[in-house]
């Protein structure tokens, strides 16, 4: 248990953003608000008017963000019709030998038939970039391979320098060109290309709106850096349902854009129903964490992470989809030049340059090396195909039996194998039923098949949406296994042809009180609590609490500034 008390300690480092666009507080009558209506320059006339102040232009959602009073809000929204949501705080969490990392999921082997990432665009939306750093601004052939960089709090573009030190590790992670000793790359993807974007500062002060504006910046420049994969190290409590949440139809016009996104599970585990925005979205890659305790080459005492945020979604999709390492990863940090690390010199790795970190946030940049991968290797591919190559091939936690290890809910399909996903052949696997379009324009929104049986289990209903399938381990009181001895085994069918992602159509207006195919629509037990200050479109009515729990590490969780949520980096 030593080795996880060191695990909850990093991931501790968190940061809560601010309620105003510039990262400061906002004062104190005043709360910044993203409003969303058909006309944006008669609701930006209104604020004005109003005696508001326009703070971001978020044209990637049909939107605005704007500082508002209480009562200038509700002028606002009865002039211009607008609907309105907290623009809330955003946080982050998060060792010369073998990083390992590379080797437990099979990038390694990869590296040594030139499929290392090369002419593949990553951005990471983060903290920021250590700029100076020879090892991730450069590729193994010594060229400078960052494309570009924007700061999306100040609206600049040129510099998103880091002064927290959680974006640089982050980046090390998915694309460090650095060698160990033993001639292995300590990243997943090291000659990848990069695109920084700044959302965060030094204390973890954003919002919502600067995170959205910095998405809808990807969106713009994505042909011109052929930008193929976004990095989210970050997670929110849920507010509303997926489809609702501005942040997440930022991330959703990101992926119809063909730009896949990989999203951390969240640090909020072990209790189930515990995934953030945008974990929550069912389109995207949402990752887990498990640890190697130290022994990479060692499956034998490798654990699920017990801060690893668990399934299923509100709207009964299953997540994370996969897991990866996320326990004690070495990556580049400064302690002269980076806030995390002049706070922490116990995680230290060397003299200046490595520090270690845990948390989902490292497990998701784990899986964005992947990702880089597969589509190195089948440039052609859609963000769905890239999704389901990852998924069909992870390797599941199983015993001799083939009975799950941990739920699905848990582990997904179990631990990513760089090098099945990026040599397999599965294809329409992810996302099938489902269009991102249609989500998006809200002629169709989508459920999942997760429900609880009549005992309190979350399992898998039927492809008919009746019954559970009961038979292969999917059900789950919500207990959390601490197993040892078992393998990660190929094979393993956790749905039995069941398709996971293939949700049910909803029509508009749909309500929670009503019931699908003939079931009570979701019997979740423990509740959501929604955070004042949230105006709810559509008319949508929550008839049943919705389940979720608190950060089990609240001692070192910064409190929100005002009303809303927050954000935060895994």
């Amino acid at each position: 248990m030593n080795r996880f008390t060191g695990i909850v300690i990093a991931i501790g480092i968190v940061f809560s953003l601010g309620l105003s666009g510039s990262g400061a507080a906002a004062a104190a009558d005043t709360q910044v608000w993203i409003l969303q209506s058909q006309d944006i320059d008669a609701t930006k006339a209104a604020v004005v008017a109003a005696g508001g102040r326009v703070t971001h232009e978020l044209s990637i959602i049909g939107a605005i963000a704007a500082e508002l009073t209480a009562e200038q809000l509700d002028a606002v929204s009865r002039l211009t019709g607008a609907k309105a949501f907290a623009s809330p705080p955003v946080k982050t969490s998060g060792s010369v030998e073998d990083s390992g990392y590379p080797v437990v999921v099979g990038a390694a082997a990869l590296h040594a038939g030139g499929v290392d990432g090369a002419g593949v665009t990553v951005a990471v939306l983060d903290t920021g970039f250590w700029r100076n750093h020879e090892w991730l601004r450069q590729g193994f052939d010594g060229q400078d391979r960052v494309l570009a960089e924007y700061d999306a709090i100040t609206d600049t573009s040129g510099k998103a320098v880091d002064e927290s030190g959680h974006g640089s590790h982050v980046t090390s992670v998915i694309a460090s060109s650095r060698l160990a000793d033993s001639g292995l790359a300590m990243s997943i993807a090291p000659m990848a290309r990069l695109v920084e974007v700044k959302a965060f500062d030094a204390n973890g002060v954003g919002t919502y709106a600067d995170v959205i504006r910095g998405i809808g910046w990807l969106v713009a420049h994505r042909a011109q850096y052929n930008i193929r994969v976004i990095n989210m190290s970050f997670s929110s409590p849920p507010q509303s349902y997926y489809w609702d949440d501005p942040l997440n139809q930022a991330v959703m016009a990101a992926w119809q854009a063909g730009i896949v996104v990989v999203a951390a599970a969240g640090n909020s585990g072990p209790e189930p129903m515990t995934i953030g925005v945008p974990g929550n979205l069912p389109y995207v890659i949402t990752v887990g964490a498990m640890t190697d305790s130290y022994t990479a080459n060692d499956p034998s005492d490798d654990v699920l992470a017990s801060f690893s945020s668990a399934g299923p979604t509100m709207e009964g999709f299953v997540k994370p989809e996969v897991v990866a390492p996320g326990g004690h990863l070495v990556g580049s940090m400064s302690k002269n030049k980076h806030l995390i690390a002049e706070q922490h010199p116990e995680f230290a790795a060397d003299a200046k340059k490595l520090f270690t970190m845990s948390g989902t946030s490292q497990a998701a940049a784990v899986v964005t090396g992947v990702a880089t991968l597969v589509l190195q290797a089948h440039p052609e591919i859609s963000p769905d195909e890239v999704k389901c190559r990852i998924i069909a091939g992870a390797r599941a936690a199983a015993d001799s039996n083939g009975q799950f290890e941990y739920s699905v809910f848990q582990q997904g399909a179990g631990l990513v194998d760089a090098n099945e996903a990026v040599n397999g052949s599965a294809a329409a696997c992810a996302n099938r039923g489902m269009n991102v379009s249609l989500d998006l324009s809200g002629v169709e929104h989508y459920r999942g098949p997760a429900n609880l049986d009549a005992d309190g289990n979350y399992g898998i209903m039927n492809g008919d949406g009746v019954g559970f399938i009961d038979d292969d381990g999917t059900l789950w009181s919500g207990g959390f296994t601490w197993s040892k001895g078992f393998t990660w085994s190929k094979g393993f069918t956790w749905s039995k042809g069941f398709t996971w992602s293939n949700g049910f159509t909803w029509s508009k207006g749909f309500t929670w009180s009503k019931s699908v195919a003939g079931e009570d629509d979701f019997l979740w037990s423990n509740g959501f609590t929604w955070s004042k200050g949230f105006t709810w479109s559509k008319g949508f009515t929550w008839s049943k609490s919705i389940g979720g729990a608190e950060p089990q590490w609240s001692a070192t969780l910064a409190e929100p500034a005002s009303v809303g949520h927050w954000v935060s980096q895994q």
